[in-house]
């Protein structure tokens, strides 16, 4: 019914506008903290492209895949802060990391015990698709896409990983919330120290208030500067590089460039643009790529493979008992492990919310480390690829 891309893209716009409205109204905040509006995100054009509302291919699609996403990654990273990072304590950038080496190393050993379970028409699919979720609990959503798209996973293999994602990615993070109602009672248990949990509190309140302002003309012209130049840059950089392993092609390198120009951009004082809402652009961006890659996928042929579900449950179920285990090793206070593991699994969106479920204060901890998981997505994403086409290789 809707063809032209312009129109195409109204419509994408006007489904994330209809969520996010929906979501500010009370009952519309209760259902969404039960059922994820990402979720929705993906399957409301989803379902309007298999019912004919929206074309399933349209030229607008592969031109927010290939010029949005790289800008969300670089507005969402260059506010990343490394040197604070650095500063908030031994044991919470050791429980973040072995998020991170957990998710690493976890899928590939999930697929190698379980991947005979896959059925055969899914072919090498299967470990493109995990790819894709482990820069999802890795970094976040710019992650998942730009992992997948980076090793050719097919938008239908994408749509099928978002079901895996969702599903257990929110039942870990219901488990890290009943956490929050006993921490004090498990970290007496294990005899923990809570006394630095003050001090994370003062530094990245005082970031806060240092950053945060009124948004001008001048804030949103430069946060537009840096995001389309950055993606401009690393569009013409790309295709003169080299293809590295069969995975890390044009567009990996695309992604790959914008992160690290956006790390690049957290040493210098535009990070402060972030007060000015660099980040929300960028979470916009984000939110339309999703919803172009749902109307791309075919939705009779997302939910054909339960065995990804199983491992993908093996996998972060590898993930939670890592994490468990060190936390009892170093004796750290169990907000430790709830925001190192969501910054991983859940990313920038949830981990703060995790993070106040044990302090209001807390919750810039949560943020900080999930922006954090961003820049690690892209680059502990691709090297899980090359693990997980390994294991694939041997079945």
């Amino acid at each position: 019914m809707i063809e032209h891309p312009v129109a195409v893209l109204a419509v994408l716009l006007g489904v994330l506008a209809g969520l996010f409205t929906l979501a500010s109204h009370p009952a519309g905040q209760r259902f969404f903290r039960a059922v994820p509006l990402l979720l929705f995100a993906y399957f409301v054009p989803t379902a309007l492209s298999n019912t004919g509302v929206i074309p399933v291919e349209s030229a607008v699609y592969e031109a927010i895949k290939d010029w949005l996403l790289p800008a969300s990654l670089l507005l969402l990273t260059m506010s990343v802060d490394i040197p604070a990072i650095l500063k908030l304590g031994r044991n919470l950038l050791i429980l973040f990391l072995a998020g991170t080496v957990s998710v690493v190393l976890g899928g590939p050993l999930a697929y190698l015990a379980l991947g005979w379970m896959v059925p055969a028409q899914l072919a090498d699919q299967a470990w493109r698709g995990l790819a894709a979720l482990s820069g999802s609990w890795i970094g976040g959503g710019a992650n998942f896409v730009a992992i997948g798209q980076s090793v050719e996973a097919t938008d239908t293999t994408l749509a099928l990983m978002v079901v895996v994602d969702v599903a257990l990615a929110n039942a870990w993070m219901a488990v890290l919330l009943l956490f929050a109602g006993h921490d004090e009672q498990m970290d007496a248990a294990l005899g923990a120290n809570r006394r630095s949990l003050d001090d994370l509190r003062r530094k990245i309140d005082a970031f806060q208030r240092a950053v945060g302002r009124q948004t001008t003309l001048k804030d949103f012209f430069q946060i537009l500067t840096l995001a389309v130049a950055a993606t401009v840059v690393a569009r013409a950089v790309a295709p003169s590089l080299p293809r590295w392993g069969g995975i890390v092609g044009s567009f990996a390198w695309t992604v790959i460039i914008v992160t690290a120009l956006g790390v690049a951009i957290s040493f210098t004082a535009l990070r402060n643009l972030e007060g000015a809402g660099a980040g929300k652009i960028g979470s916009v961006l984000l939110y339309l790529l999703v919803a172009s890659i749902g109307a791309k996928a075919k939705l009779a042929e997302v939910f054909q493979v339960p065995a990804l579900m199983l491992i993908g449950a093996l996998w972060i179920t590898f993930h939670a008992l890592v994490l468990l285990a060190l936390r009892r090793l170093l004796r750290a206070p169990v907000f430790y492990l709830a925001v190192g593991s969501q910054a991983n699994i859940g990313g920038a969106a949830s981990a703060p919310i995790v993070a106040a479920a044990f302090h209001p204060s807390l919750a810039p901890v949560g943020a900080l480390m999930g922006v954090a998981g961003y820049v690690l997505g892209t680059y502990c994403g691709l090297l899980c690829a090359f693990l997980l086409r390994w294991v694939h290789s041997l079945m």
